[in-house]
């Protein structure tokens, strides 16, 4: 109790140098939560459901010692993690089942394959399905399902895991914002209390950049650095659609816009290039093993292609009625479940306002139609005999063998979230980080949004815990709030590249459970490295641009 009122009063310290090596230290106390998961992860190859509760336990240690957690911090904070683990879990183990449930009439390996007849030139297919279809796919319903569906089909075109999931997390990042039909853009719009015709542009700007540079990273990841000029190509196609959506207030369909303008685009540029390039392009030591040639006929067919068409078609179609047809969406969305929390106060005096947890709206919830539409492909596939009779079951265990432990992983990782926030240790991190920068915070202001969707797993918790301090930061020091809002949602949508939650669920897929370090080692350097060039350009629009 001592220590507490120590570093949290100034006054009775004996020297103001003393008082500076106990705020570096909690500094330090703070990060070190992060710091071992990374380490255990990175250096250790420990498994998210291995270093995801290791963590945690280091987490609520440094808040019981440092922080003043109470046992009503404790409870509440982890409570509302537990919804919030819920309501990406319902996400997941439908978007499994269903990847499963077509799996069973060799529909991902058909998709993979129309592609590739689609697309020529195997290079550029491997950069489209990586980075502009999972864009797409995080445009419609985001929560890590782009790489849950995409990594495996990289992996049936011979791109080894681990470079799959890297791929497909860096690729699908730049969309993370205006994903999810714009759900998390409106939240983001929402905290700050700005118009959101407003930040639109500045965001769309800096989204357009990190897409582009994530099209990059991903062809680099691929071993396809030298079809670059594809990729400015189709990077400057994208982000242009996306602003142009963005800025006519279409921001439920600007990375949906994007990626489907980016596929499309892909394959015109795909179809361009000699036959004689259809070969993989990957170095021989990369590549994973063949197909068996003792595969069924069933995975090689043309109506496993027309039913997963059938299956993912109706799954986008369905999304997107609820989402954009107002009638219906005003008819289900009504329905929520939402759990109240109360105030709560650490003995340090870090105040977390009463307020509503994480909104669960289950006929609205991508989960919901995932789990239908997986059901009724089950009756479709029985009905039209294209699968075995009980063959959900064979899904269902698939889907086990791969959800549980990833399961694990993330209830760890997003409790260890809501603890930092909920005892102030992420906030201090955020401030450290600006106090140091001062005048050139703008170049940080994407790593601090980058830093909040690493800790809590989402943009959207990022926006939530640092968009307001990024308005208060930018007033401050006199810069436009448009310019470090969009930096910080910028920063939190290339942390998804980052975040353990959504890294467990693509590995989850591939059968890289317990190698989620591997991944993450790969997507650090590129998150970190895209996120300091946003806040190179953020700098430069401060310094010389008027911003």
């Amino acid at each position: 109790m001592l220590y507490l009122l120590i570093l949290n009063n100034p006054r009775i310290l004996p020297s103001p140098g003393v008082f500076g090596i106990l705020q570096s230290m909690l500094y330090f106390l703070a990060a070190l939560p992060i710091l071992v998961l990374l380490s255990l992860m990175i250096l250790l190859r420990w498994s998210g459901q291995r270093a995801g509760p290791a963590a945690w336990a280091v987490c609520v240690a440094v808040a019981a010692l440092a922080y003043g957690l109470t046992p009503q911090v404790f409870w509440v904070s982890q409570l509302k993690g537990l919804f919030l683990s819920l309501f990406v879990l319902a996400v997941l183990w439908p978007a499994l089942f269903l990847y499963h449930v077509v799996d069973q009439v060799g529909g991902i390996r058909a998709i993979a394959r129309w592609l590739e007849s689609a697309i020529h030139e195997r290079g550029v297919l491997l950069i489209v399905l990586a980075w502009a279809f999972s864009g797409l796919l995080e445009g419609l319903a985001g929560f890590g399902l782009p790489i849950a569906v995409v990594a495996p089909m990289l992996v049936g075109l011979g791109v080894p895991p681990v470079m799959a999931v890297a791929s497909t997390a860096v690729g699908h990042a730049w969309a993370v914002t205006f994903g999810d039909m714009g759900v998390i853009y409106q939240t983001l719009v929402g905290v700050v209390k700005m118009d959101a015709s407003l930040l639109a542009p500045m965001a769309a700007l800096m989204l357009g950049v990190a897409c582009l540079a994530c099209g990059l990273a991903t062809a680099h990841i691929l071993r396809q650095g030298r079809r670059w000029p594809i990729v400015v190509v189709l990077g400057l196609l994208m982000g242009f659609t996306q602003y142009v959506l963005a800025v006519a207030g279409l921001t439920p369909l600007a990375a949906f816009g994007a990626g489907l303008t980016g596929t499309l685009g892909g394959i015109m540029l795909g179809k361009r290039t000699r036959a004689a390039k259809r070969s993989i392009d990957l170095p021989p030591h990369l590549m994973t093993q063949p197909p068996d040639p003792q595969l069924p006929a069933l995975a090689l067919s043309s109506y496993a292609l027309i039913d997963a068409l059938i299956s993912y078609g109706v799954l986008t179609a369905l999304m997107a009625a609820i989402a954009l047809v107002r009638p219906l969406h005003d008819v289900l969305n009504p329905l929520v479940w939402q759990m109240s929390f109360p105030e709560v106060v650490t003995r340090s005096g870090f105040v977390t306002l009463a307020g509503l947890g994480q909104a669960f709206r289950p006929l609205v919830h991508p989960g919901t139609s995932i789990l239908l539409v997986a059901w009724l492909s089950y009756g479709l596939y029985r009905w039209l005999g294209h699968c075995k009779p009980g063959s959900w079951r064979t899904a269902a265990a698939s889907t086990w063998k791969s959800a549980a432990p990833a399961s694990v992983g993330i209830i760890a990782t997003v409790g260890l979230s809501a603890l930092m926030d909920h005892c102030g240790m992420t906030l201090r991190l955020a401030q450290g980080l600006s106090s140091v920068m001062g005048a050139f915070f703008a170049i940080v202001s994407p790593l601090v949004g980058i830093l909040g969707a690493f800790a809590t797993g989402s943009n959207n918790n990022s926006n939530v815990l640092f968009a307001p301090l990024q308005k208060s930061a930018a007033l401050l020091l006199a810069i436009d709030p448009r310019l470090l809002i969009s930096a910080q949602t910028a920063g939190g949508a290339l942390g998804s590249m980052l975040a353990p939650a959504k890294i467990i669920v693509g590995c989850s897929t591939v059968g890289l459970n317990g190698r989620e370090g591997e991944v993450l080692r790969k997507t650090l350097a590129y998150g970190l490295v895209i996120g300091l060039c946003l806040g190179g350009l953020a700098w430069v629009l401060v310094r010389w641009g008027g911003w």
